[in-house]
């Protein structure tokens, strides 16, 4: 096996599949990149047996600028071999492989590594009964972003480490909770027919961490569901993801209907403020702010037995409804506000010890929604 490629090209490719390789994997061989060499184009894997990403160059990309001297295969040590290529003098390098020995030349420098046979690399998973759709990687980028931040990252439910996806027609549902919050958007997609499409499965959101920086730039994606993998068709790249298996729990009935209190805020106003308090409760134990709504005025106030209190009058666009006194963790508040910044939201209550919603000001159909169980402190 021997190609000559652009080093700045074959880094991108490199970076794209290290997203599924972990040192902390049961499969040692898995610690390495799997590099496949045909007539026409260059093929990189990387796997950590929950996902998988093959990502193509071909020969006829003129930014690549590969040339195939001899096709063949090898898999070589991931992050050693990365970290080489980022540090070769030159713009090209050469790759040659005889056995399971593979030179690198760029310039001046040339390094040999021990590689494995690709024979002994695991087989990409196979696809059957599938349901497949197009989407805007810009829609997907969007559910993602909005939902991922409830996901649980504690293993002891795994189910709730995922991001629960309900496609009906073209509408499509993405919910996430870690029993503490909640986070829910609802999508009508774009540009697509996906009618035959209903599919209900459950993601790692790990898995859409690694998707999400892969989709910039793109701007349509390929989805399909099979029975137990979701596989991502990006052009040159595709991102192979595992499912949960389960069932997820129904978010719907944790979602109130009502409220008995109202807060009408800018987003950035709303977050500065937990911001500033999250500096005193980050020095308690508890880790709590508490919220006053009182006679119109709204105030928010932090507290460290150790340290001391911060007060502050909330800006508020409006304030309705019955007179409340609630505390919650600011750090979950502050990443539902993050979500929303740059718009106004409406945060409503039904009670101190009741979950409370923030949503898009004015949005009635939880489309964009963010749900917050509250800290008792009393």
């Amino acid at each position: 096996m021997q190609f000559t490629i652009n080093r700045s090209a074959f880094i991108k490719a490199l970076n794209d599949v290290s997203r599924a390789i972990s040192s902390r994997t049961t499969i040692p061989i898995l610690t390495n990149i799997k590099l496949v060499l045909n007539d026409e184009e260059l093929v990189l894997t990387g796997s950590n047996a929950d996902i998988s990403i093959e990502t193509t160059v071909p020969q006829s990309d003129t930014s690549a600028q590969l040339i195939i001297t001899t096709p063949g295969g090898i898999t070589l040590p991931a992050t050693f071999f990365i970290n080489i290529v980022k540090r070769l003098p030159d713009d090209a390098m050469t790759l040659n492989v005889e056995g399971l020995r593979a030179t690198i030349t760029s310039g001046a420098s040339s390094f040999t590594i021990n590689g494995q046979d690709v024979q002994n690399y695991p087989q990409l998973p196979e696809m059957d009964d599938v349901q497949s759709l197009s989407v805007s990687a810009a829609q997907l980028v969007d559910i993602i972003s909005q939902t991922k931040i409830s996901a649980s990252t504690q293993e002891s439910r795994p189910i709730l480490t995922g991001i629960h996806l309900q496609l009906t027609g073209n509408s499509v549902k993405a919910v996430t909770t870690d029993s503490h919050r909640l986070s829910q958007r609802i999508v009508q997609l774009t540009g697509t027919d996906a009618n035959n499409v209903d599919a209900n499965v459950i993601i790692p959101a790990k898995s859409f961490n690694e998707l999400q920086a892969l989709l910039e730039g793109q701007d349509r994606v390929e989805i399909k569901f099979s029975t137990n993998q979701a596989v991502f068709d990006l052009g040159h790249t595709t991102f192979y993801s595992r499912l949960l298996e389960g069932n997820y729990p129904e978010t719907d009935r944790l979602i109130p209907t009502e409220s008995t209190t109202q807060i009408t805020i800018e987003a950035s106003s709303l977050l500065g403020a937990i911001d500033r308090a999250s500096l005193l409760s980050h020095e308690s134990r508890n880790n709590v702010v508490q919220l006053s709504l009182k006679a119109g005025r709204a105030v928010l106030t932090g507290t460290s037995q150790e340290v001391g209190q911060v007060t502050e009058k909330l800006n508020a666009n409006s304030i309705e409804g019955e007179d409340l006194d609630i505390s919650f963790n600011p750090d979950y508040v502050r990443d539902a506000l993050r979500i929303f910044n740059g718009k106004r939201v409406d945060v409503k209550f039904t009670s101190n010890l009741r979950p409370f919603t923030l949503t898009p000001e004015g949005e009635t159909d939880n489309k964009q929604l963010q749900l917050i169980t509250p800290v008792r402190t009393f």
